[in-house]
């Protein structure tokens, strides 16, 4: 739920309430409804498998956005929001970047929750996916989350009054079909990974470093980092990401391999949902 994020590649650049008790919020229409199983799993929803990835959807697509690289190692979650907003958005976070930092109260640290503050500042439509709500106490031995002790009164209080200012928070978790879906249906998705797990087939970013581990079976550290999912293609079975440690480029995974970098422990398997289209 937390990003100190990777190391940037170059500055920033500029070519300029509650989910309901049945599934419906999620699968808005018969034909995903049909194809999803709801279980009951103690205070919180999970989608089970779904057996085909829904047919009403382009085989192929790409949401066009404006790419930004992150300034510094921890602010990756900003740069993935200026990707999103539109132009006079984007010219206002910039003018008042440390303000915006100040205000959100979460210096060099950012968390999910705080992403969604911000989105909301921006009246930006979004829902916020996760299976943990607060901060998860099982990361106070993860060694990435040195700041969890600084950072847990503030994170756990965004949480409590998340929906009183706005901020739509789900606890569950989901399944790459569905982050399909919401692509091909309503837009854009901000995921938190696992950096030391993500790679690109096109450009072959961190690919030898993933296969050598992957071969050896060695399990890499957490490093939370995070992206924008703006596309994929069924015919490949890869999704498209704009990764802000990188250039100006739209990077391939193949949708296993993303699964497998957005649950790593430490991620508590966060997803943004940006709706550009109306729900």
């Amino acid at each position: 739920m937390h990003t100190r994020s990777v190391p940037s590649v170059k500055s920033i650049t500029h070519p300029e309430g509650a989910i309901p008790d049945t599934i419906h919020t999620f699968a808005h229409s018969p034909q995903v409804r049909n194809r999803l199983l709801l279980g009951p799993i103690s205070n919180h929803l999970r989608l089970h498998s779904i057996p085909d990835v829904p047919s009403y959807v382009p085989d192929i697509l790409e949401h066009p956005i404006v790419h930004f690289s992150q300034r510094s190692d921890w602010d990756c979650g900003l740069a993935c929001i200026l990707m999103i907003l539109d132009r006079r958005q984007r010219q206002t976070f910039l003018s008042q970047f440390q303000q915006i930092c100040d205000e959100g109260q979460f210096g060099k640290s950012t968390w999910t929750i705080d992403l969604c503050y911000v989105l909301k500042d921006f009246n930006i439509p979004h829902k916020y996916l996760t299976k943990t709500i607060g901060a998860n106490p099982n990361h106070r031995v993860n060694d990435y989350y040195k700041s969890y002790t600084l950072d847990m009164l503030r994170v756990n209080n965004k949480f409590r009054y998340a929906e009183q200012n706005g901020v739509d928070v789900k606890q569950c978790t989901v399944n790459y079909r569905f982050l399909i879906d919401h692509l091909g249906t309503y837009g854009n998705i901000i995921l938190l990974i696992s950096a030391s797990l993500l790679y690109c087939d096109l450009c072959k970013f961190n690919k030898l470093p993933c296969e050598i581990r992957s071969c050896l079976s060695i399990t890499p550290s957490y490093m939370g980092h995070y992206i924008v999912l703006c596309g994929y293609n069924k015919r490949l079975q890869k999704f498209m990401y704009r990764n802000p440690a990188c250039k100006d480029k739209v990077c391939y995974i193949p949708y296993q391999a993303l699964d497998k970098a957005r649950k790593a422990n430490g991620t508590d398997e966060d997803i943004i949902l940006l709706y550009d289209k109306p729900t």
